[in-house]
C-alpha cells in the first residue's frame, strides 16, 4: 500500500453528469489543485488544498465525515471495499477528477494500480499536461479530456499541450469535450476538429453547452447545431450539457 497522501477535496458516489459516461454511478475521487482557472468552472477555488477532506460514508447519502488533509491511499481503499461489500455491483468506475488530478502525477502512479483493483479508472482532465499523463498510461482504462477555447474558457490558446495530450490519451479509450457557448468562434471549433481528426477521426468528441448552476444553457439550441454541423469531419459528435445541474446533485 503507497504511503504517498494525497489532498483531497471529496470522494462520494452519484452519477455522472458530463461525457459519455453520462448516467453511470461512479465513484467521484476529487483532488485538490489545478493549473488553470476557466470562467466556468464548476469547482472554483480549486487551487488550494483544504485543511479537511469529505468521505461519503454511504454512497449517494451525503453522509460525510471530515478528515485531515492529506489522506491516505489505505483511509480511500478501505471505503471503496465496504461499499464494494455492502453494495456490489453499483459502480461502473472510479472518476479521478479535480481541480486537475495529474498535478498529483507521482501519487497517482503509485495509487491507481491498487485502487484499479477495486474498479475500473476513469481520469477527468484538462487535458494539458502531457508530461504527467505519460507514466500513467498503464494503469488508466479510460479518459476524458478538455479542450479549452479560448473564448468560452478565458484561458490563453492550449493547441500544442492537448495535441500532444491526446496523442498520448488515444492510446486508451478516450473522448474529447469542449465546453461551447455564444462566444464560441468558428475556428476554435475548426481548428478542435482538425487536431482530433489528424490523431484518429473514430475519437468522440463532446459539444457540452455552458451550464449555469440553475440549469439554464449559455448558447441557444440553433447556435449548438450549427457548430455541430462543422465537426462533420469527424465519426462522432454529440452534444450533451452537464446534466447533473439540472438534475440536481444526485
Amino acid at each position: 500500500m503507497s504511503k504517498l497522501q494525497a489532498p483531497l477535496v471529496e470522494c462520494f458516489s452519484s452519477i455522472q453528469g458530463e461525457g459519455v459516461l453520462v448516467g453511470l454511478r461512479q465513484v467521484f475521487l476529487r483532488f485538490a489543485g489545478c493549473n488553470l482557472n476557466c470562467s466556468f468552472c464548476d469547482t472554483p477555488g480549486m487551487s488550494a488544498i483544504p485543511d479537511e477532506c469529505l468521505l461519503e460514508l454511504t454512497p449517494g447519502r451525503r453522509d460525510f465525515q471530515k478528515v485531515p488533509n492529506p489522506v491516505t491511499l489505505e483511509r480511500v481503499a478501505t471505503l471503496l471495499e465496504s461499499w464494494g461489500a455492502a453494495w456490489p455491483g453499483i459502480h461502473h468506475s472510479i472518476s479521478i477528477t479535480g481541480g486537475e488530478p495529474l498535478l498529483h502525477g507521482a501519487l497517482l502512479e503509485e495509487w491507481l494500480p491498487e485502487l484499479r483493483e477495486l474498479l475500473p479508472i476513469y481520469l477527468e482532465t484538462n487535458g494539458t499536461l502531457p508530461e504527467a499523463l505519460a507514466p500513467l498510461i498503464p494503469h488508466l482504462d479510460s479518459i476524458g479530456m478538455d479542450i479549452k477555447l479560448p473564448s468560452a474558457s478565458g484561458c490563453p490558446e492550449l493547441w500544442d499541450q492537448h495535441h500532444a495530450f491526446l496523442e498520448l490519451a488515444a492510446m486508451k479509450d478516450v473522448f474529447v469535450k469542449i465546453v461551447v457557448d455564444q462566444s464560441t468562434e468558428e475556428w476554435e471549433i475548426r481548428r478542435s476538429c482538425a487536431m482530433i481528426d489528424a490523431v484518429d477521426p473514430t475519437i468522440p468528441l463532446i459539444l457540452q453547452p455552458l451550464t449555469r448552476e440553475d440549469g439554464t444553457i449559455g448558447i441557444t439550441a440553433l447556435r449548438a447545431l450549427e457548430l455541430q454541423e462543422l465537426c462533420s469531419s469527424l465519426k462522432e459528435v454529440r452534444v450533451i450539457p452537464q446534466t447533473h445541474k439540472f438534475m440536481g446533485q444526485l
